[in-house]
């Protein structure tokens, strides 16, 4: 399983602002470009996106649906790439004194080819993307906490 986490300079209501925005997913999830709403109200459970994920030379067009949603603490996703199945990705965002929060990230696949397959060396995979994914989101929550007013 891979899991990572982040001490991210935000409370966590200004993280859970970015992840329940549609539009600021692609630009905290590495390889995904032209998100748009699916169904429901994300990140209402049962909401989901579709996009266009980046492989370098391959495109593939993902769908992404909210199965547990507790503001502003957890939020897990189950994503969908095609042939490759699905994976489980659990975000847990632990206050962590008056102006941090401690970002976790749990990913493993869930179903179809990527599951059937999943070997060490693909969760150290997981391990680099989380990593990307991790300091986007930071950098992602910076920028809007800087804007503010």
């Amino acid at each position: 399983m891979a899991v990572r986490h982040v001490l991210v300079p935000g409370t966590p209501k200004q993280i859970w602002d970015v992840l329940s925005d549609p539009e600021a997913y692609a630009s905290w999830v590495p390889g995904t470009h032209d998100t748009k709403a699916a169904q429901g109200d994300w990140p209402d459970q049962g909401a989901a996106l579709r996009y266009l994920v980046r492989i370098g030379p391959w495109d593939l067009r993902g769908r992404t649906v909210v199965r547990i949603s507790e503001p502003p603490s957890r939020l897990e996703l189950e994503a969908f790439a095609g042939p490759l199945g699905s994976a489980r990705i659990a975000i847990r965002i632990i206050e962590w004194g008056e102006e941090h929060s401690v970002v976790v990230v749990d990913e493993h696949p869930l179903r179809g080819v990527g599951a059937k397959l999943h070997t060490a060396p693909a969760d150290a995979l997981l391990h680099l993307r989380h990593r990307q994914m991790l300091a986007r989101l930071a950098a992602t929550v910076d920028e809007r906490t800087e804007a503010q007013p």
